[in-house]
């Protein structure tokens, strides 16, 4: 009887993760859709080369300023109340880009489109870390981190594709979150869950403080900046590299960056989980680093692309290993009256890694050039020392039931 009532349970759920996954998916879109088009805006609109690189990158800093605001409103009145409103900003905004006859204007809109970009990130972890707990919750966010990686391939295929006929066309792709806006208004209580207002005001509040003063949490936080900073070494500097020493076109650079995405979306989907069971959170955690540093410090010394494509997949498992883990980790750690705001300043950090990932190590690429892939990995070896040091911290569970 239990069992059967399980399965039901389960079953109801499954087209609410769908829905979670997809609008999750749409924040992959936020940069990565336009970036194939890049040239042909800069050209048309007569962008300063200077500033071209803001177009992408833009929503980073937005997603930073408001994802926490969204996650703390989403604790406040409800998850769906955020997203749904998120979703429809989202594709305003985002489509509103094919308009646009200047820099200023479109600058605009793109921050605009990472303020939305961010409520859709804060309530939909949120939502996926109040359905799951425990070991299921571990492999939920590793489906998510599996299908948020499969969709950073598959976006910027199909924009580069529609760009190909006019880039105003690519910024259509951002509409795709109407019908995922509609999904969710169907299909996702509109009210708090049961017990979210058993606590005031005053409470939450001093709860989530004591959370973000929490040692480990601030190590979380960290490491899911350092994490997406020594990403963008790979997704920035690994292309410009591979031009340079075997003369990579975008075909040869595509598969090399297609891989380290397999390697996330395989790992995240299917081993993340069991080894944070195995080796404990802090441990995996430790491991995914240590991946990520190894295949950094391989990339300067990869001649041959039947050994570049394998070395990719490994740095995308370490990746895969490690966010899902850390989202995990703050999910344990946190209560659930504050678990969304925490997950989205955790959201923030990340976005803040990437857009500081540019600034920061561009002179260290200018100077140095393959001096880059070596400051990444020692990024990658500190924070495998910090996940360890804070193994106990990381292992708590006291939110965990």
């Amino acid at each position: 009887m239990s069992t059967s009532l399980l399965t039901k349970e389960t079953r109801k759920q499954i087209p609410i993760l769908l829905v979670l996954l997809t609008c999750g998916s749409l924040t992959t879109m936020t940069g990565s859709v336009v970036a194939p088009v890049m040239p042909e805006v800069k050209e048309q609109l007569a962008i300063d080369p200077r500033w071209s690189g803001m177009l992408v990158s833009m929503h980073c800093l937005t997603i930073f300023l408001f994802s926490p605001i969204c996650g703390i409103l989403a604790d406040r009145i409800g998850k769906a109340k955020v997203l749904i409103p998120s979703l429809v900003c989202y594709a305003i905004f985002g489509t509103s880009g094919a308009l646009m006859q200047s820099f200023t204007p479109l600058l605009i809109s793109r921050a605009l489109l990472g303020a939305a970009s961010g409520g859709i990130a804060a309530a939909s972890i949120g939502i996926l870390s109040s359905m799951y707990e425990g070991e299921k919750r571990t492999r939920i966010l590793g489906y998510t981190t599996s299908a948020l990686a499969i969709a950073s391939i598959i976006f910027p295929i199909v924009g580069g594709l529609l760009g190909s006929y006019n880039w105003r066309f690519t910024f259509g792709m951002y509409s795709l979150a109407l019908p995922a806006a509609l999904l969710a208004y169907i299909l996702l209580p509109k009210g708090k869950r049961k017990g979210s207002s058993s606590i005031n005001l005053a409470q939450q509040k001093d709860r989530l403080i004591a959370s973000l003063q929490a040692p480990s949490t601030i190590t979380l936080f960290t490491a899911l900046a350092l994490t997406s900073a020594i990403f963008y070494v790979v997704i920035i500097y690994a292309p410009l590299h591979f031009k340079q020493s075997i003369g990579a076109d975008t075909v040869v650079n595509g598969a090399i960056l297609a891989s380290r995405a397999i390697g996330a979306a395989v790992i995240s989907a299917v081993g993340a989980s069991k080894l944070a069971k195995r080796l404990g959170s802090a441990k995996a955690i430790a491991l995914g680093f240590t991946l990520m540093a190894a295949t950094l410090i391989t990339i300067p010394f990869l001649k041959e692309i039947y050994l570049i494509l394998p070395t990719a997949i490994v740095f995308g498992m370490g990746f895969g290993i490690v966010m899902p883990n850390l989202y995990d980790a703050l999910s344990k750690s946190t209560p659930k009256e504050v678990r969304s705001s925490i997950l989205a300043i955790g959201t923030g950090a990340s976005n803040l890694g990437q857009f500081f990932s540019p600034i920061l190590l561009g002179p260290v690429w200018k100077n140095a050039g393959i001096g880059v892939f070596f400051v990444g990995a020692a990024v990658a070896l500190v924070t495998t020392f910090l996940s360890i040091q804070q193994g106990k911290a990381l292992e708590t569970s006291k939110y965990d039931n």
